[in-house]
Formats: C-alpha cells, sequence, structure tokens
C-alpha cells in the first residue's frame, strides 16, 4: 500500500448517546466536565438543548440523541459535557458518560448501517467493532454544519 494511502490511528473518545457507543476525535476533545444547569433557548430544534455558562462563557450545548433517533432518557450522575473546540469555535455535546479513550485504526471504519434515517447517518462518518461492542464514529464536520440550519437572527432596522 502506498504511503499517502496507508491507515492511520487516531485517538478517539467513546462516549455514550441513546445507549449506544460513539467516537469523537481526541485532537477535537478541548475537555469534559460535569453538565452545569443549562437554559433552554425557545424556538429552536430539539437537538439544541440549550446554553450553559462554562467557565465564565456562554457555550451552546447540543443532544445528538434526537438527530441520532435514539431514546432521550433523563441524564444521571454519569452525563458529562463534552466541549469539542474545532479551529477556535467551542461547543458542548451532552452525553450520557464518557467511557475513555481508545486507538482507533481508519483503515477498520466501516460504512455506517443502511437502515439510519438520513439525520444519523448524516453525522457519522462510519462505525466500527471492538471488544465492547459497535461504536459509531461521529463526522464532526457535520456536527458543526448543524448550525447551518439554525434560523438566522433578524436584524432591527
Amino acid at each position: 500500500m502506498p504511503v499517502d494511502q496507508a491507515p492511520s490511528v487516531i485517538e478517539v473518545v467513546v462516549v455514550r448517546l441513546g445507549g449506544s457507543r460513539y467516537a469523537l476525535p481526541m485532537d477535537s476533545v478541548a475537555e469534559v466536565g460535569r453538565p452545569p444547569a443549562m437554559s433552554r433557548v425557545p424556538s429552536l430544534p430539539n437537538w439544541l438543548a440549550g446554553v450553559v455558562n462554562w467557565r465564565g462563557r456562554v457555550l451552546a450545548v447540543i443532544d445528538l440523541r434526537p438527530l441520532l433517533g435514539a431514546p432521550a432518557a433523563e441524564l444521571d450522575r454519569r452525563a458529562r459535557l463534552v466541549v469539542l473546540n474545532r479551529d477556535g469555535i467551542p461547543v458542548g455535546l451532552l452525553t450520557e458518560g464518557v467511557e475513555g479513550t481508545h486507538l482507533l485504526d481508519d483503515g477498520m471504519v466501516e460504512p455506517s448501517l443502511a437502515n439510519l434515517s438520513d439525520s444519523a447517518s448524516g453525522l457519522l462518518a462510519g462505525q466500527t467493532t471492538d471488544a465492547a461492542g459497535p461504536c459509531g464514529v461521529v463526522d464532526l464536520d457535520a456536527v458543526y454544519r448543524l448550525a447551518d440550519t439554525l434560523p438566522r437572527a433578524r436584524r432591527a432596522g
């Protein structure tokens, strides 16, 4: 196999959403903490859980469970807020828990299941299976593109 096509190994953080496992690229994870009190913003999609005061800054928090077709059970003490940062844009991801970090060989990533909804398959770069079972690989570009679907603020005038 040519060098430019050699599979690469990346470190991922495995989180739980809707009882299933999902991998996030570690290089985009800024920090992980307990979710603080959240303020819901009216008239926004259900996947936008709200905003929080995170270290003195307003942070938008998303919940991918509605888009993944996963049940949105009450969060318990294992719940974590995973703060992602891509190109200097932070966003919080509400999770049911964090399993830890793993190494992922991108050559082992398979296409997502064909029976997933369009919203779910659009958020995943594929899936992989390890000793703990199946794990969806989240496409963070697709997660950040969700902002493009939000209504634009009206200008006063």
